[in-house]
């Protein structure tokens, strides 16, 4: 492997971009000056502004990474920043907990909702802060405060006693508002509201919104849509990197490039290996044809040569896991087909896809593919385990002498293949996963969020062991959420928005800008201002 690291610097320092204060009416509610969170290794905020009015729909808008989800738990009680200003209702605030926030008014509705399904909707509403009289719940009390809220949603025709497991994404949605009303919230956080809605529901979520926004209480609006941003948003607040980068931007009228420039310079370095001259020439390894899967992708093809390294760009909820999932056998398609090297692989089945010469790295590595108790070596060898036992006994030290030698070709740090693996950093855990590979005859190596929760000198380090593999002949399929990602490390570049494909192109003519427009807006054309 070769020791120079040619290095792709992208660095944004540009000034705070802010609007009047005075677009918006209302008075104002919270106010962020300055806020900092870090982790270890990590500036998660630095030095976030924002400012939310009474009655408004307020946007907050950046890509993956740019600090959205720890701005979110600030505000929520999750985390504490670490220095900086929160005010609520002209007083500065720091929540002990979620409880706290959630007392003062302030309701958060994560993407992922946080309703139990095995309690009614009343129970839900009400949960945690339940109506009582010596001790003993009042349902009849609870039940009709539900219902009031339901109808203050537009939404009386929800019964209170209907259990949650059975309302479909979009009632779901209004048990959370509910129970962020019955904390008489005058504030509540939405991340990515639409995500789970049908187009139709979309139309509905908004009214539900406006209707809030006119009794005074604020709205915060996460999104990746512009389109839905310009729709139901009045002000917007974009962060790069941590920072605010642009503040109180009209919604209806800043012109999309100009929003999209505000996403898309950075603080950190990105240092990949160099591409070949000529585009791989390899045989073509990997065929899939008019691949669907019912919610989720729809009429994918693709293809990899041996030797090229292939990356899909899309939004969280584009469909690209779910098709490399699907590609690996680990889901079932509904129509199309798949095809290594000529020859069809039953649908739903990993076995075949592991037989065909198919590997997999999936993005959640801790819960999905790493066995966190046991060692190095164990972890390595785990698809080809079988070549190390005989007469119902293992030959531990043959693993170990052949996981030795992929932790030594892959830099593996520290080298002992005899430590658990959960003591090793995440850069080095994802090593151990491709590794895992390297020991079997794999032709196709499918790699889902790669360098995900790896600091930035570990992330290079991957870089280089991929482009290696490439060079030895394996294609690699790999999807990021990280634009320039994809963009520095693929030979070729396909883009997914809503489950199909948009755009594929050679990387070396794409943009992030042009990149980012397709996931988010389809065109810049599209009804947007541009």
């Amino acid at each position: 492997m070769s020791d120079e690291q040619p290095e792709e610097t992208v660095v944004t320092d540009a000034p705070l971009v802010e609007a009047p204060a005075d677009t918006v009416a209302g008075e104002v509610v919270l106010r962020l000056t300055d806020v900092v969170k870090t982790f270890p290794g990590v500036r998660a905020l630095d030095g976030v502004r924002l400012e939310v009015r009474a009655g408004e729909v307020h946007c907050l808008l950046g890509q993956n990474g740019a600090g959205k989800s720890t701005l979110i738990k600030v505000l929520a009680g999750v985390h504490r920043p670490d220095s900086g200003t929160v005010e609520w209702r002209g007083e500065p605030v720091t929540f002990a907990n979620p409880q706290a926030a959630m007392r003062a008014g302030i309701a958060t509705i994560y993407q992922e909702l946080d309703l139990v399904e095995d309690l009614s909707v009343g129970e839900n509403a009400f949960l945690g802060h339940e109506p009582r009289r010596l001790g003993f719940v009042r349902r009849g009390h609870m039940a009709r405060r539900t219902r009031q809220i339901l109808g203050r949603l537009g939404h009386a025709e929800i019964p209170p006693n209907r259990m949650v497991r059975s309302l479909p994404a979009a009632g779901k949605q209004v048990v959370s508002m509910a129970r962020a009303l019955s904390h008489e919230a005058r504030l509540i956080i939405m991340d990515e509201p639409s995500a789970v809605l049908a187009h139709d529901e979309v139309g509905n979520l908004f009214r539900i919104i406006r209707e809030l926004t006119a009794q005074g209480i604020a709205v915060i609006y996460i999104s990746h849509r512009l389109e839905e941003i310009r729709e139901i948003g009045d002000r917007v607040t974009v962060l790069k990197d941590g920072r605010t980068t642009a503040a109180n931007l009209p919604a209806r009228d800043t012109p999309t490039r100009e929003l999209v420039s505000k996403m898309t310079g950075r603080t950190i370095e990105y240092v990949f290996p160099d591409r070949p001259a000529e585009p791989p020439a390899g045989d073509e390894l990997l065929r899939v044809d008019g691949l669907t899967r019912a919610g989720e992708f729809a009429d994918v093809s693709l293809s990899v040569r041996a030797g090229e390294i292939v990356g899909i760009a899309g939004l969280v909820g584009s469909g690209r896991s779910e098709l490399l999932e699907t590609i690996y056998g680990a889901r079932r398609a509904d129509a199309g087909t798949v095809r290594v090297a000529g020859r069809a692989l039953r649908p739903g089945s990993v076995g075949s896809a592991v037989r065909a010469g198919l590997g997999m790295a999936p993005e959640e590595r801790k819960s999905q593919a790493l066995l966190l108790g046991e060692p190095i070596y164990r972890n390595v060898t785990l698809a080809t385990f079988g070549r190390y036992s005989r007469a119902g006994f293992t030959d531990a030290a043959k693993e170990r002498a052949e996981a030795d030698r992929i932790a030594e070709s892959l830099d593996l740090r520290p080298r002992d293949v005899r430590r658990p693996v959960r003591t090793l950093s995440g850069g080095n855990q994802q090593k151990v996963v491709v590794g895992r590979w390297l020991l079997g005859d794999t032709k196709l190596l499918l790699l889902d969020e790669p360098t995900r929760g790896v600091d930035v000198g570990a992330r290079a380090e991957l870089y280089q062991v991929i482009r290696a593999l490439a060079a030895r002949g394996v294609g690699v399929l790999l999807v990021s959420s990280e634009v320039p990602e994809v963009l520095g490390l693929a030979d070729r570049v396909l883009v997914m928005r809503e489950g199909r494909v948009v755009r594929e192109a050679p990387a070396t003519e794409l943009d992030e800008n042009t990149v980012l427009d397709l996931v988010m807006a389809g065109s810049l054309m599209e009804g947007a201002p541009a």
